[in-house]
């Protein structure tokens, strides 16, 4: 198996979805390279991309078409700025022209990306990128978007990975029980474990500034989204919440910026509806943000991206007023861990795992890192993330329309609020008398994944997206 670091985990990108979005950008990106590698980049003069099974089956309201465009326009998700996305598509529609890779121009139509409504069988999350030289295909690549923005091709070796061993890393992991075991044999906590991996990769200096940039993601994500009114984008009509929300909630909170913005919740009065709320309107003000193609972080996906910034600003403003980067650094080293397990011996894939491995995972990631904070021990952060997963279990995946709006969006609230919930039920718990160990959470995931039925897994043929229609709304 090989390694996963936090920042696998925690990625930034572009909305609304890490598999249907951040994953073909990167793949279009991943494409290009290998036709320079095998100097083709200059013969070709046309494109043909063909998606298949949930990625044509929910594409158009995961913008994964326009993702591609912009992958092969030689734009980076992380660094796009987010008005020119707009303007790139525009451009292509209106000149029928692609920028290949920002170097030359050749002739393209938006009905070059086709949608296949057959799965291929190695993934649901297919997509084969054909290259042309005068008519005659040169190049075909086939990539599969497996969850978080992660992309893999179906001959891809693990070997060529980083592998989890005790020559690569002090503290091997693969299932939470070693995780645990590390724990205790070392008198560390589960950040601290985590840190020393990532040192084996990156300075302690170069770890900071990447979390640090996470962080600050997330931040600005839901400060956007409490301070932006008006309808999401994609023909459902949906009105964005967080702005009222935070309107009632802030009251007279002066500030003029992120961190102010903190300080202003921290000042003000919450009672115990009013945190409820709060944590409900960081939730859903960071999944608006991404159901409008904003910048957000996977954590572990776009879908579930409002869940660990909600619990994580809950603490922050809720729980500990003296709290530092420190405190956010030990949430998000804590959080990535637990994600890095679940995808490991599982999925955090909705194509593959329904909405129980989107939510449900960050759920759990933000359970176990909230614990630790709480002071918590490494076991009962684990048991946390076993509370958070367990009741979601069997949450299937059924966006109306195919865009990540309804349910999705609230999900994410409901996911944040139980992550709480697991978190202060964990603190009450003799880690020795909880009958379910994480591990059996996981494999009881996968296997209740691999019965779910595939209309409930991202595809728009089951659920809500059936009995209340696009054209409904």
């Amino acid at each position: 198996m090989q390694f996963i670091s936090v920042f696998d985990m925690l990625k930034v990108g572009v909305g609304p979805s890490s598999s249907h979005t951040l994953g073909p950008w990167r793949a279009a990106q991943q494409w290009i390279t290998r036709i320079k590698e095998t100097n083709l980049f200059d013969s070709i003069d046309g494109i043909k991309i063909d998606l298949y099974g949930s990625l044509s089956l929910t594409g158009k309201g995961h913008a994964t078409d326009f993702a591609i465009l912009l992958g092969l326009s030689g734009t980076d998700p992380e660094y796009i700025p987010i008005a020119d996305i707009d303007t790139i598509i525009n451009q292509i529609k209106s000149n029928k022209k692609l920028h290949f890779n920002n170097e030359k121009e050749i002739n393209f139509s938006i009905e070059n990306v086709v949608f296949n409504k057959d799965f291929l069988p190695f993934h649901s999350n297919g997509l084969t990128f054909r290259g042309f030289s005068k008519g005659k295909e040169i190049s075909t690549e086939t990539y599969y978007s497996i969850g978080g923005g992660f992309i893999v091709k179906e001959t891809d070796s693990l070997s060529e990975e980083i592998a989890i061993t005790k020559q690569n890393f002090p503290f091997p992991i693969n299932r939470a029980v070693q995780l645990e075991e590390y724990c205790e044999n070392e008198n560390l906590l589960i950040s601290d474990i985590v840190l020393n991996n990532e040192l084996e990769l990156r300075s302690k200096e170069e770890i900071d500034i990447e979390l640090k940039r996470i962080w600050d993601t997330m931040l600005e994500c839901m400060y956007i989204g409490c301070h932006t009114e008006g309808k999401l984008p994609g023909g459902l009509n949906v009105k964005r919440r967080a702005f009222d929300s935070h309107k009632k909630l802030i009251k007279d909170g002066k500030y003029t910026n992120a961190n102010e913005w903190i300080s202003a919740i921290r000042n003000s009065e919450v009672k115990f509806r009013e945190i409820l709320k709060w944590v409900s309107c960081f939730a859903l003000s960071t999944n608006e943000v991404n159901a409008s193609l904003g910048r957000v972080v996977t954590a572990p996906t776009n879908g579930s991206a409002g869940v660990i910034p909600a619990v994580l600003m809950y603490y922050l403003v809720i729980e500990n007023h003296e709290a530092d980067f420190e405190h956010i650094k030990k949430f998000l080293l804590t959080a990535g861990e637990i994600g890095s397990i679940f995808k490991k011996n599982a999925t955090i894939s909705a194509a593959m795992g329904g909405c129980q491995a989107e939510i449900g995972v960050s759920s759990a990631m933000a359970a176990a890192a909230l614990t630790e904070l709480l002071d918590g021990t490494p076991a009962q952060c684990l048991v946390a993330a076993e509370i958070a997963m367990e009741h979601h279990l069997g949450l299937t995946c059924d966006p109306i329309g195919g865009l990540v709006q309804v349910p999705c969006i609230e999900r994410n609230a409901m996911g944040a609020i139980k992550a709480i919930n697991a978190a202060e039920l964990a603190l009450e718990t003799n880690p020795k008398e909880s009958l379910v160990p994480l591990d059996k959470v996981i494999d009881t995931m996968w296997e209740t994944a691999k019965d779910m039925n595939r209309n409930y897994k991202e595809t728009s043929e089951g659920g809500l997206a059936v009995t209340v229609r696009i054209v409904d709304c």
